[in-house]
């Protein structure tokens, strides 16, 4: 497809207290990566690209929701669960019955709805146009993705928002921008903009943004 006048978005991802300095501080997670990092050049780039339009996800879970380690007694577990209720552990991956069956990985509570957990860190500048995107809303099925759920039985806001202001082009700060590049957007993946909680995740996400014909920079190179 030819685009003669591409339109673009920035999609900030789940700049969020808890995963900075919080209860999911991903800086005790096994990449030990510091989030703090990505607030300096999403700010500069927010200040220097007049972007067409500014999204910014947040994981918004309600207080039951099936992430959590406190909650893995509430829903019975699959006979094949690695793992039973009683020796669960935070990140461990256990098998939930369903239906359908379905895999999990096991957080600390983080993000609930309402709470300071969830709020944008007070250090990320937030435009005055800037779309909120929540995800993770269902109780029982976890959304990494900005898209969709884990088993994409629903979608977010974002794709309708994106089609409704002709988008093309996604500037992407976390490991959506994989989603972003099956949903048919042209991708840009700008790396210093983001930060994990596992190395080998991390590296899944460069290789297929690569292989689909996406871009990786640096904002220093805007």
């Amino acid at each position: 497809m030819i685009i003669v006048r591409p339109t673009n978005a920035f999609l900030i991802v789940d700049v969020q207290n808890d995963f900075i300095s919080g209860s999911l501080n991903i800086s005790n997670c096994s990449a030990q990566q510091n989030g703090l990092e990505v607030l300096a050049p999403i700010n500069k780039l927010l200040e220097s690209v007049d972007f067409d339009t500014v999204f910014y996800s947040l994981d918004w879970h309600p207080s039951d929701h099936v992430s959590f380690i406190d909650n893995v007694k509430k829903r019975p577990l699959h006979h094949s669960s690695p793992v039973d209720a009683d020796n669960a552990q935070v990140y461990d991956t256990v098998i939930f019955a369903g239906p359908p069956p379905m895999k999990q990985r096991l957080w600390p509570r983080h993000c609930v709805q309402d709470s300071w957990g969830a709020e944008l860190h007070k250090d990320l500048k937030v435009v005055e146009n800037g779309i909120k995107v929540y995800k993770g809303t269902n109780p029982d099925v976890d959304s990494y993705s900005v898209f969709w759920d884990n088993k994409k039985l629903s979608d977010t806001t974002l794709c309708s928002q994106l089609k409704t202001r002709g988008i093309t082009d996604i500037y992407v700060c976390g490991a959506t921008a994989a989603d972003a590049l099956s949903a048919g957007y042209r991708t840009i993946l700008i790396e210093d903009c983001c930060r994990g909680v596992d190395l080998k995740d991390i590296e899944c996400t460069r290789e297929t943004v690569v292989t689909n014909n996406g871009v990786i920079v640096q904002s220093r190179e805007n």
